[in-house]
């Protein structure tokens, strides 16, 4: 929102929310209806248009953001938070807004149905027409709203993203926008007057405007220097993304819309614009101190990956949205992506103080992990991605979710034994998701019930702390007793009970495997508190669930603006965080053998430091 918001600030359709696309509805159902009884092929095209707009919006921003997360021919470095996103939200509303110009239009000018296809004096005009009057226009009005009474009013709300992304290029008060359409309508009725519009002229304007206003807020440079030296004066017809980004970092120069040359002419041209185009374009990707190994979860999670759609990369991947079903095809053809590419892929960049991280993501889904005949694909990927980072000098990696799994290469040990001269540090996380475990146990309590289907280094470790500082262990299947209790001490075995009726403890400690019939034996009000990657399936609601195995961002991490998996904002998984810690102690071994209790109290006192 603007600093003294204007009156015709708010969209016509805020209040709607997420069914703001109802208002298209009418003339959606109307255009199919002429279809069929009609054969009116031109009405029922401007759906496609409206939704190839959106597809071409949403490609930019994944581009953007996979590219600024690599770090290569960066334009501005600095960082992106939750504020940005939440405040661009809304980028897709000028789409709706063009559409029901584009329906009103055709209902009203009867001269519309028969526009020809092509017409090459119309594409001509249009494009003089834009260089002429659009461009000066603009240049004019813009100068204007960034005058103080409209600025404060109307054009901060755009500026309040310093660090643009594509989508930044739209967001604006509802009555500024209008007055762009009004400047982009200019072309289409000079060509309507004169007699030579079509259906091309429009649609390629259209795709033009797109292009250029995603370009110019991508916020890496990707225009290429031959270009300039095969045709100078190019320099003048078309902006470069540096070019533009200065305007968002000086305010006061480079206003023009797509062309330069009235910056030049007017004097308003940012001295520095050379320069930074050629600082930016010579950029090389960053190399990063930490990188965190994930993978990918459900066939929807692609959309909630940061390179997906921000709006759902910025809330928990806790339930699926109604209208990613509808999306069905587009997931398919993502998993067949995913199948084929087989290489780790850069999801996000972040600091913290001077440590660089990068989180990368393995193209699998949860379900391939637990496939026997898929193992040896997914850890020569792991291994691939470790051979990667210690050619490139990154000091630590930790595994994340199930790229640590016990029984896929034992926490990550087989890749140690492989390769014994590894310079990089190989981080499972597990001393650190102990301690986060044993902190999260409500104080006083004198028993807890242990649940879990493998015997992991994780679950022995917390019930062998808990049994060491005289609180009860429950467990509730007789093997998992005797496992347990064959690999404890005489003294530590005492304090590790089997169940078999009701449990009295409202303390649980489980992993994803937690049944439905286990959590009924549980009491009214019991916590249920996971030491697993991911969280148990909620059956009670009379019970509490707490996340998995996770704490808050220290505050000096920066460049935050989605979530990991299911959990809050601000809020990082243990495995994670075990990552940052080792590097920033500066730990010259690895993690991934037995737990030890010293290890594990270490990783407690640490995490003060990091704070």
């Amino acid at each position: 929102m603007a600093s003294k918001p204007g009156i015709l600030t708010e969209w016509p359709w805020t209040r709607l929310g997420s069914f703001k696309y109802l208002v298209l509805a009418p003339f959606v159902g109307h255009s199919i209806y002429s279809f069929f009884s009609q054969g009116d092929i031109l009405y029922i095209i401007i759906l496609p248009l409206l939704l190839s707009r959106m597809i071409h919006n949403q490609t930019w921003i994944s581009l953007s953001r996979y590219r600024t997360a690599k770090g290569n021919k960066l334009i501005v470095d600095k960082s992106i938070e939750f504020d940005q996103v939440d405040r661009e939200r809304n980028w897709d509303d000028h789409i709706i807004f063009s559409g029901l110009l584009y329906y009103s239009g055709y209902l009203k000018m009867e001269q519309v149905h028969h526009w020809p296809l092509w017409r090459t004096d119309g594409i001509i005009l249009t494009a003089l027409i834009h260089i002429g009057p659009v461009e000066f226009l603009y240049y004019w009005f813009h100068r204007a709203l960034h005058h103080h009474f409209l600025y404060s009013r109307y054009h901060s709300h755009h500026h309040s993203s310093i660090v643009t992304e594509p989508n930044s290029a739209v967001i604006h008060p509802f009555a500024e926008v209008v007055a762009y359409y009004v400047l982009f309508t200019i072309p289409a009725f000079v060509t309507e007057f004169t007699g030579t519009t079509s259906i091309a002229s429009f649609v390629v304007y259209t795709i033009y405007i797109d292009f250029m206003n995603n370009l110019g807020h991508c916020n890496f440079e990707l225009v290429p220097k031959w270009i300039f030296s095969m045709f100078p004066p190019l320099k003048y017809l078309m902006y470069t993304p540096s070019y533009h980004s200065l305007h968002h970092t000086q305010f006061r120069t480079n206003y023009s819309l797509f062309m330069p040359m009235y910056d030049y002419i007017y004097g308003t041209m940012d001295k520095s614009s050379d320069t930074l185009y050629e600082k930016s374009i010579e950029r090389k990707a960053e190399v990063p101190d930490v990188v965190h190994l994930t993978h990918l979860t459900t066939p929807q999670s692609i959309y909630h990956l940061r390179l997906g759609f921000a709006s759902l990369a910025s809330k928990p991947h806790d339930t699926s949205k109604w209208y990613l079903w509808l999306m069905w095809p587009i997931t398919l053809w993502s998993i067949m992506i995913t199948w084929i590419y087989g290489h780790t892929f850069v999801i996000e960049r972040n600091l913290f103080k001077d440590l660089k991280l990068q989180t990368w993501a393995i193209p699998k889904f949860r379900i391939q992990y637990s496939r026997q005949w898929q193992r040896e694909s997914i850890n020569n990927l792991i291994e691939e991605a470790i051979m990667e980072a210690d050619l490139k000098g990154i000091k630590v990696l930790s595994l994340g979710l199930l790229n640590q799994d016990e029984k896929l290469n034992g926490n990550g040990e087989v890749y140690i034994r492989k390769h014994p001269q590894l310079k990089v540090k190989v981080v499972d996380g597990s001393s650190l998701v102990v301690a986060v475990i044993l902190n999260s146990i409500p104080k006083g309590t004198s028993q807890v019930v242990l649940q879990w289907r493998s015997l992991s280094k994780v679950a022995y470790s917390i019930a062998l702390a808990l049994c060491q500082k005289g609180i009860q262990v429950i467990t509730l299947d007789e093997q998992e007793y005797e496992r347990f209790k064959a690999k404890f001490t005489p003294d530590a075995a005492t304090n590790l009970v089997l169940s078999r009726g009701a449990c009295v403890s409202k303390t649980w400690l489980v992993d994803d495997g937690l049944s439905e019939d286990e959590q009924l034996k549980a009491l009214e009000g019991t916590s249920f508190i996971p030491y697993s990657p991911f969280p148990p399936r909620k059956a009670r609601k009379d019970c509490f669930y707490f996340n998995t195995p996770a704490m808050i961002f220290p505050k000096h991490l920066q460049n935050v603006d989605s979530c990991e998996n299911w959990l809050p904002r601000r809020v990082m998984s243990a495995w994670r965080i075990a990552g940052i810690l080792h590097a920033f102690e500066g730990w010259k071994e690895h993690e991934c053998e037995e737990l030890s209790m010293q290890r594990i109290l270490d990783e407690i006192h640490c995490d003060q430091r990091l704070k």
